[in-house]
Parts: C-alpha cells; structure tokens; sequence
C-alpha cells in the first residue's frame, strides 16, 4: 500500500498496470474467468479495459507506453497484453474478439516511419500483426493450439517450411465484414474455438465466412 491498479510506477508491474496484467492467465482462461466471479463478469471487465478512459499521469513515467499504443486501459505496445482481445473466445461474446482485433490492426499499426505503437521487442509487435491477419494467433503457445480471431486479408498463402502451404480465404473480409460466421479447414467445420498446430503444419485450405452481423459462436 498504497496500491493503485491503474498506475505503473512502483506497483511492480513493467509497461503495464493491474489491469492489464491481472488478464495474464493464458494457460487457464476458464478458471481466470471464474475467479473473476464468472462469464458476465469476465465480459465486463474486458469491454472496461478496453473502452475506459486512461489519463495520461498514469503512463508519462513508463517506458514505451505512449497514447499511440493504447486503447482504453488496453495497452498494445507491450507483449504481456497481446492475447487479451482474444479472450473473449471463451465467452458467448467471441464477436467482441473480432471487432477489437480490427480495430488494432487499423489503429496501432500505420504504414509510416512511427507506424509501431511500441516497442517491436524481438519481432513480437510485428509477430501478432502477421498471427492475427492469418485469423489465429497462440494465446498460450506452450498448449500448442492457436485461437481463431478474425483473418484481415481476403487472401493469404503462407509457406510452413515443411514443404506444405496453408491457404486462408476470407473473400468477404473488410473493416465492415469483420465478423465470422463460420470455419472449415479442407471442407470440414472446425467446430472449437482452435486451430492445433499438427492441423496448421499439415497445410490445406482454411476458409473464414464473413458478415457484417456479430454472432454469439462459431459454428
């Protein structure tokens, strides 16, 4: 004490605050949920990270965390926030996950000299750009499955260095079809929430339905 959850200075806490840190859980998504004191609890908490006001005295003394790379309370430029916008994944909210990973991708990333709202520590903030256009992205890599956000391109061909090429459609995607409707990884419906990595590495054809209208779940 005194303890200030929105501060970064002397509250142990490195580019970040409590809140931000206090989502940090990405081995245990339920059981953070629940500790929180449930799913509509859980929900509110992220939609308030992401749309409160944060004043500027509580990040002028912290390293690389600049107005740039923040929305809300939700701070991009630092690694340790990077799988929070896909949490809600596992809620019966998942649309809230592609809408804000658009709103990243169009806000913190510009095609100009300061176009990176933080620091690209050894590649992350570059790393989470090429991840989330391919529409996953490893919220916990060590479980080996990468969670479905939301692809940003209508096309994408990517080369796995296995001697395999994975193909993502979305040829609807666009800042207003930001939703999905539904994946098929070679013609069949994913069915969870995930992408395993054996099923990235083995290649195919991923394909993403898109519409402007959000939807409680993925099917």
């Amino acid at each position: 004490t005194p303890f200030e959850p929105l501060s970064t200075v002397n509250q142990g806490f490195i580019e970040g605050n409590s809140w931000n840190y206090s989502f940090y859980v990405p081995q245990d998504v339920p059981a953070l949920m629940e500790c929180m004191g449930g799913e509509e609890r859980f929900v509110e908490r992220l939609d308030s990270l992401f749309t409160m006001y944060l004043p500027d005295s509580y990040f002028a003394e912290t390293e690389d965390v600049t107005r740039e790379g923040i929305m809300g309370n939700y701070v991009h430029g630092n690694e340790v926030s990077h799988h929070i916008p896909y949490l809600y994944m596992w809620t019966k909210e998942p649309w809230k996950t592609q809408y804000w990973l658009r709103e990243i991708m169009n806000r913190m990333y510009r095609p100009e000299r300061d176009g990176l709202c933080g620091n690209d520590d050894c590649g992350q903030m570059s790393a989470w750009y090429v991840f989330t256009a391919m529409g996953f992205y490893p919220v916990c890599p060590a479980s080996g499955q990468y969670i479905i956000g939301a692809p940003y391109f209508p096309y994408m061909k990517v080369d796995l260095g296995n001697g395999n090429t994975l193909t993502i459609k979305a040829p609807k995607a666009s800042d207003k079809n930001r939703y999905v409707k539904s994946v098929t990884l070679n013609g069949k419906p994913v069915g969870t929430i995930y992408l395993t990595h054996e099923q990235i590495m083995a290649g195919g054809e991923l394909v993403f339905e898109m519409t402007s209208v959000p939807g409680p779940r993925i099917h």
